[in-house]
């Protein structure tokens, strides 16, 4: 299992060691982990994939989302050479769930009826793999914004994936990544909520392709209530989920696009290989999917 979550964080084209080592200090910095548990878990995952060869035997199970998809790119791109066997099952719907999210939510008989839907993946998936990590790793983001555009056959689910994570830079028109966006829009709608429901609210409602897990959208709401200029009020509570959170006045004039909020000075982030500093041009998506900087 891979569970680096490349959907946040800087995620730059480096020599591996310094990679790695880029990814360490985001999990410390923003999930709190120890970093011997961050070196474990990343030596087991690097082991993994500098076992892979010409002989490996490989069946991948993938969900349709931009967590998901990242991973699969990213190890299809790791690969020297095609495997002996090289198989795929990902799935963005099941019949019978209403509202898909993920793997997890499937019994073991829905588990072996996905088994024989997998299918062989060839040279050219690894050739759209390398294409697409480099893409999404770069500084500048128009290659991305060219892959995410487009459709490909051999990895279907691709496309729309970059595209939802292409959105999490900030929108030409407001300054948010649509996650921001959305958070906000939940508590314009529904008043103040603690965090844990307003997380429901996303997953279950407004997250048009579900890929965060509960710590990461806590990690992702830190900076829109620890800005100088906050978008959101949060109430003290001993756990996370349970703290009571408002839109500001500045978040509610965001909304209705009567401000920007790179015009407030909001946290340096970075979405995959794209560092977005406010006051430094960034790069901005439109709601058409083109980017340029602002």
């Amino acid at each position: 299992m891979f569970d680096d979550p490349m959907v946040m964080g800087p995620v730059p084209a480096l020599p591996d060691d310094e990679y790695w080592s880029v990814r360490a200090a985001f999990a410390e910095q923003v999930f709190g982990l120890p970093s011997r548990d961050i070196q474990q878990r990343q030596a087991g995952q690097r082991d993994a994939l500098a076992r892979l060869n010409t002989d490996s035997e490989l069946v991948l199970w993938c969900e349709a989302d931009a967590y998901d998809q990242l991973f699969l790119v990213r190890l299809l791109a790791s690969l020297p050479a095609l495997p002996r066997r090289l198989e795929l099952i990902e799935i963005n719907q099941v019949p019978g769930v209403e509202r898909f999210v993920g793997i997890g939510q499937l019994a073991p008989d829905l588990l072996a009826w996905l088994w024989p839907k997998r299918r062989p993946l060839g040279e050219n998936v690894l050739a759209l793999a390398r294409e697409a990590w480099a893409a999404y790793t770069a500084a500048d983001p128009s290659a991305w914004a060219r892959l995410a555009a487009q459709q490909h056959p051999v990895l279907p689910l691709l496309g729309p994936a970059l595209t939802r994570q292409l959105q999490e830079l900030p929108g030409a028109m407001d300054g948010l990544s649509l996650t921001q966006r959305l958070t906000l829009r939940i508590l314009a709608e529904h008043g103040e909520l603690p965090s844990g429901k307003v997380f429901d609210h996303l997953m279950t409602s407004y997250e048009p392709l579900p890929y965060l897990g509960d710590l990461m959208f806590n990690a992702l709401l830190q900076p829109l209530i620890h800005a100088p200029h906050p978008l959101v009020y949060e109430q003290p509570a001993n756990q996370w989920q349970k703290r009571a959170v408002r839109i500001t006045p500045l978040g509610e004039q965001i909304l209705r696009g009567q401000a920007h909020w790179l015009d407030h000075a909001p946290a340096e982030r970075w979405v995959g290989g794209v560092h977005i500093v406010a006051d430094q041009a960034p790069w901005v998506v439109g709601n058409d999917g083109r980017v340029w900087r602002r």
